[in-house]
């Protein structure tokens, strides 16, 4: 019996945080190894476990798999969240492309600096709200079902529902124009795996603060100052 996938990341979001995501969604139990120093992350690149010298690192069934996208992407065809066919998994990739962008936008937020970040969220709104949110909206008023492909529960609800949290949390009323993204938000929500996910206690990490930033830069020796988009 193959034992839980071990994510090997920071105690934080960035770009692991929508692998929680995707397996708790799917209702698969996990281990995670936090780096909190520099000697972690040298033991793991001398043992040849971060292929191209980067997490996030995952192992499962067996490989130790980095490379988000694709970590993602075996994950949601092990678990029967990519779409039942190649066309549905297009359009999974287009929509979790798309949502991947606007999170592109957050990912850095906590590294920059405090005028940075005031310029930075109203990009982040002004994406959001101009752009992406209206596409989203469209697709779900055009075809009247209650996921984004086949009517199916997929990877790309999972990762829009992640990207809906995460500007709420820059605008709580963000949906406010989005009728649908509004009863989205509210169906996806209540999925049950989904559900326990969002309850106190979980593996979700909180909005990143001042510790997290500091062990990423220590970790990563991150030394330079980064730029908002």
């Amino acid at each position: 019996m193959a034992g839980k996938p071990k994510l090997y990341y920071f105690d934080g979001r960035g770009k692991m945080e929508s692998v929680r995501w995707l397996l708790a969604a799917a209702g698969v139990e996990f281990e995670e190894e936090f780096l909190e120093t520099r000697e972690q992350y040298e033991k793991l690149l001398q043992g040849g476990s971060l292929l191209f010298q980067q997490v996030p690192m995952v192992e499962i069934d067996g490989m130790k798999m980095v490379q988000t996208r694709a970590i993602l992407s075996y994950i949601a065809a092990k678990y029967n969240l990519y779409g039942k066919d190649l066309k549905e998994r297009a359009l999974i990739d287009m929509y979790v492309g798309g949502t991947d962008d606007l999170m592109g936008f957050i990912l850095m937020f906590p590294f920059l600096s405090a005028e940075d970040k005031e310029k930075q969220c109203a990009v982040i709104i002004q994406k959001a709200t101009s752009r992406y949110f209206p596409a989203y909206e469209k697709v779900l008023k055009d075809h009247g079902q209650n996921f984004l492909v086949g009517n199916n529960f997929s990877w790309a609800d999972v990762h829009l529902l992640e990207a809906i949290l995460m500007v709420e949390e820059k605008k709580s009323d963000v949906l406010s124009g989005f009728p649908q993204l509004q009863a989205f938000k509210a169906r996806i929500s209540g999925i049950p795996t989904i559900k326990k996910f969002l309850e106190p206690g979980s593996q979700r990490k909180p909005v990143p603060d001042d510790k997290y930033v500091e062990t990423v830069r220590r970790v990563l020796r991150m030394y330079y100052d980064v730029k908002a988009n």
